[in-house]
């Protein structure tokens, strides 16, 4: 019952994700190789976490 107000952490790495890939296409779009890698790497990370805890939760 009390479950229902708990936070989703996976919604909140997703959206950070998101986030990632869209600042990482917009420095493809620049131009800006070595910042578009940086935010890839980043957003990578990110999604091995929300792969993790989404095999904790099943």
């Amino acid at each position: 019952m009390f479950g229902l107000f708990k936070r989703d952490p996976v919604k909140k790495l997703r959206k950070a994700y998101d986030q990632k890939l869209e600042q990482a296409m917009l420095a493809q779009r620049k131009g800006d190789m070595r910042l578009f890698a940086d935010l890839t790497e980043e957003s990578e990370k990110l999604w091995q976490q929300i792969e993790q805890l989404q095999q904790q939760q099943s």
